[in-house]
């Protein structure tokens, strides 16, 4: 009930911010950056934020504030540049008593800078998508379809069908028939969009397979860095589903990739 509940509200917010866009879109989006920032943060740090936390808070923030403001090259350049400094190795990686111990140190801040950069090339690939003139508000409708198709035909294949586990070590839940489930679920939305907006199908529905596929490598992704860490949940922000991490894991995998998708093929689609 809890996290049903949870949906009911959270889910209408977020439609409307992109369905208005321009400010309402903005909040929506710089929030969600500094959120996923100050989890990834914490997740990579053992619960505590720090100054490479705030760092990494600071810099997906500005970087995607910047390119709300103009869709230019410099936020994607602050980013980059705020990713590696926010993770500049501090003085307790030098003074580790040990060669495992520095060696642990510095794999968590190498985690920590690539999940930073990647949290921001999404949610600035996001920015992107929706800005498209035109389009743009149906093109992010049809990414969130696509991924929450490819989690419902996941989860009704998965639990119907069964068989040989996806990837058993990572994620025991998960089988190969839920992954065929999932991009079948999704090629069915392109059908639709396609259908609605007058575009070609074929595009359409490929290019959620592939993005369904993708989709369901991001959830595996975020739980194979979860186990490493040893956490559940990347925090405990949305009552009875855990942090936004985990319930946008799939979405911030297919963002940049929908984004060269459809700027590959913004003349054809």
């Amino acid at each position: 009930m809890t996290r049903i509940l949870s949906a009911v509200v959270l889910a209408p917010l977020v439609l409307l911010a992109i369905w208005f866009g321009d400010l309402w879109f903005a909040a929506l989006v710089i929030l969600a950056a500094g959120l996923m920032g100050w989890e990834w943060a914490r997740l990579c740090n053992g619960g505590q934020l720090g100054w490479h936390g705030i760092a990494v808070i600071a810099t997906l923030i500005v970087s995607t504030g910047a390119f709300l403001a103009a869709a230019r090259l410099e936020p994607i350049a602050f980013l980059l540049a705020g990713a590696v400094l926010s993770t500049v190795p501090s003085r307790e990686l030098f003074l580790a008593p040990d060669a495992a111990t520095r060696s642990k140190r510095a794999v968590t801040q190498l985690f920590l800078l690539v999940g930073t950069a990647y949290i921001g090339l999404a949610c600035l690939s996001f920015v992107w998508l929706r800005s498209v003139p035109a389009e743009g508000r149906a093109l992010v409708f049809w990414i969130l379809a696509v991924v929450w198709a490819t989690d419902i035909g996941a989860y009704f294949a998965g639990r119907g069908i069964g068989g040989p586990k996806l990837a058993p070590g990572i994620s025991p839940n998960k089988t190969w028939a839920g992954l065929v489930g999932g991009a079948l679920s999704a090629g069915l939305v392109g059908v639709a969009a396609a259908a609605l907006l007058g575009r070609d199908a074929m595009l359409l529905v490929v290019g959620g397979m592939v993005l369904a596929v993708v989709a369901q490598g991001g959830d595996l992704l975020e739980s194979w860095c979860k186990r490493r860490f040893g956490v559940k949940d990347s925090s405990h922000i949305i009552p009875g589903h855990g942090g936004i991490l985990d319930r946008v894991d799939g979405l911030l995998a297919v963002l940049p990739i929908a984004f060269l998708y459809f700027w590959v093929l913004k003349d054809t689609i």
